[in-house]
């Protein structure tokens, strides 16, 4: 449990006495000590609210909680409001409840130094004390202009209005001249924002017909919320004005009625404690508490006492990696750190599940600070799971790991053309596979905002013609590489499916290296043989089996059409040429084609001589596989191949 002070409040008038804000886990609840933080308890919630009703506020799970916070104007009380002269008599802005809310600033009094609450405002209120607490002012804190003051002569039992002035001003601030005994204050503010300051005096003595008498006070004693009279080592009586006399307290008037000293107990010491070396033992040497005066009775301030610690369950568990990082690598060492904040560490048990079948109890793990070392063989992402355990209870905690071999390659494939508002797939192909564990990171233009995807791929569309850069970076762990292509869109192009013949796939690696050069030889070829500009042509080997293309034809600019006669017969093109095998440095074995014209041919032909010395000198692999006729479709280029025959290509228009 995670629980820290952040807000304390000397209550002024009672030695001793504080109030304190305390945040356990994210919640604020509000606390009273009467021997200087030695005891701390709960505020006591009212029975009934202001207007009579049943609160329905009742221990332990509903509270008084109390805002501690210090006014930023000199001029105007804080939420909790003491006096010196006034002791015992405390009024606050809170609520009820389990803990602590922002936006409730109900006002609460007691006149009993904390025993007793009562609701007196829904809001929050500006407090003044006149004449020893005899006279209670309250001015509403608010941004709109005032011209009604409350007041209260009875402890704020019964509130009587008074109208401090004809013209509503926005309150400033209240003060009071100079004496505990005084009953004139001043109100000052303003009328408007560009206007002076306007004070306005308010004298309560003419309210009051006499001087009290002895006969005119009662006393009560001051206890705390156990009952207990004897308080930082005495006794006290204090005296006060009875609700139904109605005078003024005056110079003379003094708070104190009778004060004694207490035989010394076990509850005005406190215990200064060391953790022994066994850390299951707590050494205590007692101190009186300060400020406390108790005489004889019991001394334990003579004596050290070893108590065996409290059972606690733990708290505030955690494991990380050392070097704060959740990205490692294949086979790197791991060290794992688990800490804990809070709780027992020599009776509690560490179960750790590092999520890849490693599995482990562990005791004095916390305290001996022992790392957990590994290694993950596999990529992947591992849940590391700790618990903590005790008799008291139990705490877990989730480590997510990613293991990932570092980038070493990626290459962005896309479609070199495609048409306004058409589909596009861009694809990123990156070595090695981390699968789950890659962000992608897609620009789009100059577009400065990246789309990102965990997928290797996006689907997109232009709406204008052009060209249109495409860069993706891929992230992984600590390595990041990127690669970046054009895209041309246009209007129109036309697109015809190449077919290759199956015995080419037996050599397709499925690389896109691979498929860019057969691409660029069948375009160079292409052109050569029919005339075809090499800018108008294409040619985009998709990735895997069998192995296909598609030839781009970019038509050229609208231009006027003249009437020719087109002969009906098929236009035949026939291109040979020989494909052979060859290892290229870091690269893939794969298919190169190599342009030879000959005659047209319509079957496969003998290799010269001369031929075979060429296939032996670049490392054939096979030289046992026929070629084969796939046949041909109209508007379709067919591959007729054979690893050491001739290459037939035939367009058919």
């Amino acid at each position: 449990m995670s629980s820290h002070l952040i807000d304390l409040s000397l209550l002024i008038g009672v030695k001793g006495v504080f109030l304190a804000n305390q945040k356990i886990d994210g919640k604020v609840t509000t606390l009273i000590t009467y021997n200087k933080g030695r005891d701390w308890d709960y505020l006591t919630p009212p029975a009934i609210d202001m207007n009579g009703k049943p609160t329905n506020c009742k221990p332990p799970d509903c509270h008084l909680h109390l805002h501690l916070r210090w006014a930023d104007n000199p001029y105007v009380s804080g939420t909790v409001h003491t006096k010196d002269t006034a002791p015992g008599l405390i009024m606050g802005a809170g609520n009820l409840g389990s803990q602590l809310v922002e936006y409730k600033e109900e006002m609460y009094i007691t006149s009993d130094c904390g025993n007793t609450w009562r609701q007196v405002f829904e809001e929050e209120h500006h407090i003044l004390y006149l004449d020893h607490g005899g006279v209670i002012v309250a001015i509403k804190d608010t941004s709109i202009p005032l011209k009604i003051l409350k007041f209260s002569i009875d402890e704020g039992h019964t509130w009587s209005t008074h109208n401090f002035t004809s013209t509503s001003v926005f309150v400033d601030g209240l003060l009071s001249e100079p004496g505990d005994e005084t009953l004139v204050m001043t109100v000052f503010g303003h009328i408007s924002f560009r206007s002076d300051w306007e004070l306005v005096k308010v004298d309560f003595r003419p309210s009051f017909p006499r001087q009290c008498t002895e006969d005119d006070y009662d006393y009560w004693n001051l206890t705390n919320l156990q009952g207990n009279h004897c308080i930082m080592g005495q006794q006290r009586s204090f005296r006060k004005r009875k609700t139904t006399s109605w005078c003024i307290k005056g110079q003379s008037f003094t708070s104190v009625l009778t004060s004694s000293v207490c035989k010394c107990s076990s509850s005005d010491f406190f215990c200064h404690s060391s953790l022994c070396k066994n850390l299951s033992l707590i050494c205590c040497r007692y101190r009186k508490v300060v400020s406390n005066v108790c005489e004889g009775g019991v001394d334990l301030q003579r004596y050290v006492f070893q108590h065996q610690c409290p059972l606690t369950a733990p708290r505030g568990l955690r494991v990380s990696i050392k070097g704060e990082t959740v990205a490692v690598k294949p086979g790197e060492d791991v060290t794992f750190v688990v800490r804990q904040e809070q709780g027992d560490v020599v009776n509690t048990k560490y179960l750790v599940d590092l999520g890849d079948g490693f599995k482990a109890v562990y005791v004095n793990l916390t305290v001996t600070g022992e790392p957990i070392r590994h290694r993950y063989e596999n990529p992947g992402i591992y849940r590391v799971f700790v618990k903590a355990e005790n008799a008291a209870g139990h705490e877990e905690t989730v480590l997510f790991v990613q293991v990932n071999s570092p980038l070493r390659a990626l290459h962005l494939e896309v479609v070199p053309v495609i048409g306004v508002n058409q589909e596009v797939n861009l694809t990123a192909i990156l070595l090695p596979q981390n699968p789950n564990l890659t962000v992608f990171y897609w620009w789009i233009g100059n577009n400065l905002q990246p789309l990102l995807s965990l997928d290797n791929f996006l689907v997109t569309q232009f709406s204008e013609t052009g060209e249109v850069r495409v860069t993706v970076q891929a992230s992984c762990g600590n390595s990041m590489l990127q690669d970046s292509k054009v895209i041309r869109v246009l209007d129109q192009f036309q697109v015809l499916p190449l077919k290759f013949t199956k015995h080419l796939d037996m050599y397709n690696p499925n690389i896109p290296e691979w498929r860019e050069d057969i691409g660029l030889v069948v375009t160079r070829l292409l052109s050569e043989e029919t005339n075809i500009p090499e800018e108008t042509l294409l040619t985009v080997v998709k990735p895997g089996l069998p192995t296909t293309a598609d030839l781009h034809v970019l038509l050229p600019s609208p231009k006027p059409k003249r009437k020719r006669s087109v002969p009906s017969d098929k236009i035949h093109f026939q291109i040979f040429f020989l494909l052979y095998l060859r290892k290229l440095p870091g690269r893939t074995v794969y298919a190169q084609m190599h342009n030879e014209k000959e005659q047209e041919m319509t079957s496969p032909v003998n290799h010269s001589e001369d031929t075979q010395n060429i296939i032996q000198g670049e490392e054939f692999i096979d030289d046992d596989v026929d070629s084969q006729t796939l046949g041909n479709t109209r508007g379709n280029f067919t591959f007729l191949y054979s690893p050491f025959a001739e290459y037939k290509i035939i367009f058919s228009l």
